[in-house]
């Protein structure tokens, strides 16, 4: 199937999709931790122990309370008490700044040509209280005619529910509506079985069915739809 064909909008998620933590989780959280007493922390360590964590989470639905848990399963065994009772909080702060994020090379010019075609686009993404400001601040959000945010939505992807709120948002059934994301299950799933049309990016590899290897690919399938 054509997941280009009869496209009036494309939504997109943010982490892992148009921005990435930067230079990782791991140099970020081994540079708050150093502020705060606990020092020469393996930034590649904390990259595994964050990666691990986050792989066996469950029930995240990106509140305050669910990244402070996240936090201290990282710095288990690092950090002689909690993260959640010592620096978690300068921590969820850092990440709030703009300077803690680096937007994809490719991300800014894709969003720059759907914009010049008239494509209509919007922000579906599972994050906090922070995400609206951060985009702000990236200078990313006036690409959007609406950003969806699971903490305000109260689902997180893949629950059809914050599909539905952004298809009831942008006034437009569904099978009318792309969506690009990097993760399988959240994304890609999650889309399908809203009835939205997706499409994973995944950069580093060869563009194939159901993928790409850069958002700039995007304007060709928006192309092909007309």
């Amino acid at each position: 199937m054509n997941p280009s064909a009869g496209i009036q909008a494309i939504t997109f998620d943010v982490g892992g999709t148009l921005i990435e933590p930067w230079p990782s989780v791991g140099h970020i959280y081994a540079e708050v931790a150093a502020r705060h007493g606990v020092k020469n922390v393996s930034p590649a360590k904390l990259n595994h122990n964050f990666t691990t964590a986050w792989r066996a989470k469950r029930h995240f639905n990106h509140t305050r309370e669910d990244w402070a848990a996240l936090v201290d399963a990282t710095f288990a065994e690092i950090a002689p008490e909690p993260s959640s009772r010592t620096f978690f909080p300068a921590l969820y702060d850092r990440f709030a700044e703009s300077t803690a994020w680096r937007v994809f090379d490719d991300a800014r010019p894709a969003l720059e040509k759907l914009r010049a075609r008239g494509v209509r686009m919007a922000v579906l993404s599972n994050w906090d209280e922070r995400l609206r400001p951060l985009l702000c601040a990236l200078g990313l959000d006036d690409f959007f005619e609406t950003l969806v945010v699971s903490c305000e939505v109260g689902f997180a992807k893949p629950s059809h529910v914050i599909f539905d709120h952004t298809s009831c948002k942008l006034g437009l059934p569904p099978s009318a509506i792309l969506h690009v994301g990097d993760s399988e299950r959240e994304d890609a799933a999650g889309a399908s079985a809203a009835g939205f049309r997706s499409v994973l990016i995944a950069r580093g590899k060869t563009s194939a069915n159901g993928t790409l290897a850069s958002l700039n690919e995007l304007f060709a399938l928006v192309d092909d739809a007309d």
